[in-house]
């Protein structure tokens, strides 16, 4: 059309560049995660447990988490996220089956068991307070053992309740 501005194969390839390094700095930033609300002697036991994570999880690096404060921590991208004092998981109770590592048990929901990729939800139930760890389905298979070991000495240092595991 006359009068209008043509777009050079070149100034589209700059175009193109300027758009997905804008998109990949938006992205970027703290793993917004979940603070629950805890009592005064959980929040000091997960301070000390937060406190206490490695730099790395799983060759995963530390990163920064949303808000600060929170008792948690994350790794890698996508995030593996470590929480300390969440609930007690859905399908948990009595008798419930669990993995160990270093002596440190972990409760698995039963649907996350399989041969396929798939996101791994750990819960050290039988600790208080209780410490998740959610694993995307990206690190399957191997991150699930690495995490479990490396964060055993820290769980084992909360308080154990609770019976014993399947």
């Amino acid at each position: 059309m006359p009068g209008r501005p043509h777009l050079t194969t070149r100034t589209a390839g700059l175009l193109a560049s300027l758009l997905l390094l804008t998109g990949l700095t938006a992205c970027g930033g703290p793993v917004e995660v979940d603070a629950p609300d805890l009592d005064e002697a959980d929040a000091a036991a997960c301070a000390r447990f937060v406190d206490g994570l490695p730099a790395t999880l799983a060759e995963e690096d530390r990163v920064e988490v949303e808000p600060a404060d929170a008792p948690a921590a994350a790794y890698g991208d996508p995030p593996i996220v470590v929480t300390c004092g969440v609930d007690e998981p859905d399908g948990f109770g009595p008798g419930a089956s669990c993995e160990v590592a270093d002596k440190a048990r972990w409760y698995i929901p039963a649907d996350e068991y399989g041969d396929q990729p798939t996101q791994i939800t750990l819960t050290a139930a039988w600790s208080r307070p209780r410490v998740r760890v959610v694993i995307p389905q990206d690190y399957w298979p191997d991150a699930t053992a690495a995490v479990m070991a490396q964060l055993a000495p820290l769980v084992l240092e909360l308080r154990t309740v609770g019976g014993k595991c399947l």
